[in-house]
C-alpha cells in the first residue's frame, strides 16, 4: 500500500510538470495540497462570516413574507476582484468541480458552528432545461452536492424552473424581481413537510432569485422551515 501511494504521489507530481494545476484566483501554479486555490488566496479571500449572525445583511436581502431561519455566504462578490473568478469559472467556464470543492470547504469550516444542525435536506436553486441544456449543468447543483459531500446531507430535486427567464444579470432589485416572479413551482412536495430545507445558490446579489424559491417551497409546504446559503454574496450596500 504504501508503494502504491508514493507511485500516486509520483504520477500526481509528473502530471502537474506536464499540466500544471493553476489557482482559479491568481494564476499560480498549485503545490502539493492545494486544490482549486492557492493557500495565500485562501487565507486573503473576503468572506462573509455572517452564518452565526442572527440576522445578517443576507436576512436584510431577503426579508418579507417569508421567515429565513439561518443563512451564510462564503465570501463577498465585488466587482473588480479576483474572486470573481471562481464564480464564473464554476457558471460559465464549464468548471462546476470548482464549486463543488469550494462548498465542500465551506461547509466543514461551518459545520463545527453548528450551521447544519437541524437542516434535513439541500435544494439547489433549479434551472430552466433550456438554459440547463445551454450550460450543460446547472452549477447550484454542484454546491449542493459539495455541502452534501462534507455533512452527509441529501439532495432534493423537488424545485424547478418552470419558466425560462432572460439572465439577472445586469438587472435592478425591482427588475430581478419581475424576472423572478411565477418561475419555481414543487412538483412534489411530500418529503418537504415539516422538514429544514437549506436553500442553496451560487450568488445571493439581490435576493430576489432566492425569494421566489421560498415563496414557492411555502406555498407547497407551509410547515417547512428554509434558511439560505451562498458561495458568495454582494455586501448589503
Amino acid at each position: 500500500m504504501g508503494k502504491f501511494n508514493g507511485l500516486k504521489l509520483w504520477l500526481c507530481d509528473a502530471l502537474d510538470v506536464i499540466f500544471p494545476r493553476l489557482c482559479e484566483v491568481c494564476g499560480r501554479t498549485l503545490m502539493r495540497g492545494e486544490k482549486v486555490i492557492c493557500l495565500e488566496c485562501d487565507y486573503a479571500m473576503p468572506r462573509c462570516r455572517c452564518h452565526s449572525q442572527p440576522f445578517s445583511h443576507i436576512h436584510q436581502k431577503l426579508a418579507g413574507r417569508i421567515p429565513v431561519g439561518k443563512a451564510a455566504a462564503m465570501f463577498y462578490y465585488q466587482a473588480g476582484s479576483p474572486y470573481v473568478k471562481l464564480i464564473h469559472a464554476a457558471k460559465y467556464s464549464g468548471r462546476p468541480d470548482v464549486a463543488r470543492h469550494l462548498a465542500g470547504k465551506f461547509a466543514r469550516e461551518i459545520a463545527c458552528d453548528g450551521f447544519f444542525d437541524g437542516i434535513d435536506l439541500i435544494i439547489p436553486v433549479p434551472l430552466h432545461r433550456r438554459k440547463q441544456l445551454s450550460r450543460g449543468y446547472n452549477q447550484s447543483f454542484y454546491i449542493a452536492q459539495g455541502l452534501s459531500d462534507a455533512t452527509g446531507l441529501p439532495v432534493g430535486g423537488s424545485l424547478k424552473a418552470v419558466r425560462h427567464h432572460p439572465t439577472q444579470t445586469q438587472r435592478g432589485i425591482y427588475e430581478r424581481w419581475l424576472n423572478s416572479q411565477n418561475v419555481y413551482v414543487v412538483d412534489d412536495a411530500s418529503g418537504l413537510t415539516g422538514r429544514h430545507i437549506l436553500l442553496v445558490d451560487d450568488v445571493i446579489t439581490t435576493g430576489a432569485t432566492l425569494l421566489a424559491c421560498c415563496e414557492a417551497i411555502h406555498k407547497a409546504s407551509p410547515t417547512s422551515e428554509i434558511s439560505v446559503l451562498g458561495l458568495s454574496s454582494t455586501a448589503l450596500f
